[in-house]
This record gives C-alpha cells, sequence and structure tokens, in this order.
C-alpha cells in the first residue's frame, strides 16, 4: 500500500519550527556554540532554507530572543498592572516562576545574554527585570506617598523587591523543590509583612540596642 506524501510545511509553519529548534540549542549551547548547519539538521531542512528565513544565525538569534522577551515581559506586566498590591506580588512571582517551568530554554538564553549575537543590550534578562522595577518603583511611591513615606526611596525598595524575586526564582528552577505555589507563597510572606511594617525612617542598629535584645530574652527566660 503506497503511503500518502507527507505534507510540506508553509513558510510560517517553518519558521517557527526553526525558531523552536534554535530555542532549545541556543540554551543548550550558547550562541557560539551553535551552527546553522546543526540547526537545519535538527529541522530536517538544507542550510539555504534556514538563511532564506532569517539571514543568517544572528538573525535567527534575535528572533528567538525577542520573542522570549516579549512573552516574559507580557506575563510579568500584565500582574503588575491588573491586580491590587497583596495579590500583585504575588501574581508577578508566579508570572516569573511559570515563564521559567513551561520556557526553561528560552529564560536560559535571556539570562546568558551572548553579548556576540548582535542583538544589542537590551535584548537581555537584565533589561526585563529594568523594566519591571520601573513599574513596581511607580507603584511603590504612590504607596510610599499616600502613608507619609518618602517617596524618592521608591527605588531602593523596587530593586530589593524585585532582585529577591529575580534571584529566588532563578534558585528555583535548579531545585524545583518546593511547587511554585509554595515559593510565591513564602516570596509573598516576607515581601507583604515586611512592607505592611516598614517604619518610615529606619536606622542602623548600634551594640547598645543588641546588648538590651540580650537582656530582653534574659529577663523574659
Amino acid at each position: 500500500m503506497q503511503r500518502a506524501p507527507r505534507a510540506r510545511m508553509t513558510g510560517a509553519q517553518r519558521r517557527l519550527q526553526l525558531i523552536e529548534v534554535a530555542r532549545g540549542l541556543f540554551a543548550e549551547r550558547g550562541f557560539e556554540g551553535t551552527s546553522i548547519e546543526e540547526i537545519a539538521q535538527r529541522a530536517g531542512v538544507s542550510k539555504p532554507i534556514v538563511y532564506e528565513h532569517f539571514g543568517g544565525k544572528e538573525g535567527l538569534y534575535a528572533v528567538v530572543v525577542d520573542r522570549e522577551m516579549e512573552t516574559l515581559l507580557e506575563m510579568v506586566t500584565s500582574s503588575l498592572s491588573k491586580n491590587r498590591s497583596l495579590y500583585r506580588i504575588q501574581q508577578v512571582a508566579l508570572a516569573l516562576l511559570t515563564y521559567m517551568e513551561e520556557r526553561t530554554d528560552g529564560f536560559r538564553i535571556l539570562v546568558r545574554g551572548d553579548s556576540t549575537a548582535g542583538t544589542g543590550e537590551t535584548a537581555t534578562y537584565s533589561s526585563l527585570l529594568n523594566d519591571a522595577i520601573s513599574q513596581v518603583e511607580h507603584i511603590l511611591a504612590n504607596d510610599f506617598e499616600r502613608r507619609g513615606f518618602d517617596p524618592a526611596l521608591a527605588p531602593l525598595y523596587a530593586q530589593a523587591l524585585v532582585g529577591m524575586v529575580s534571584v529566588t526564582a532563578q534558585w528555583w528552577l535548579d531545585v524545583r523543590e518546593p511547587s511554585k505555589e509554595v515559593v510565591a507563597a513564602h516570596l509573598v510572606n516576607l515581601c507583604w509583612n515586611g512592607l505592611t511594617r516598614l517604619e518610615p525612617d529606619p536606622a542602623l542598629v548600634g551594640p547598645d540596642y543588641v546588648e538590651s535584645l540580650k537582656r530582653t530574652r534574659v529577663d523574659d527566660a
């Protein structure tokens, strides 16, 4: 019995296939360690087909990075803009963890940020964090002003909050335990309970403060 010929991919389908194949290779080996020949081989096409769609490895890498940036930025910014304070922090943490879980290859490419790829300095994970920090800064400045705190300190707190979530998420990417929901809950616990109990004018403590704490513990024993 003669087999029916396989349906040929459309141009759009082939382009998407090449992007997905390249994403896996770039994540695994980096920009320099990946060749057009290997991308074509994994996709089952000739090298000219890859050049026809993207013009070269740099063009293909740029498309991969742009797509990942767009996906992650949409997930994070929608969480920042659509929800109220406590829920917002939770959803931002979950959005980042979910992206890392579902698109691990893409996240590794963004974090690596190969400078030799010719995609420009903006196409990196750090630029995404800067966008998130700017939005958090705006949110915190309004909240600080309402509570009588100095809104000029909002950039400092925005850096701290986004950095905490980002670093914890990258740690979780390697261990994958506990679940992302548990990780997000604990991040919210630290962020929210810390923010709700902020002192308007904190200061570093001296040795007298430490000694007083020791005396308090002895008295309570």
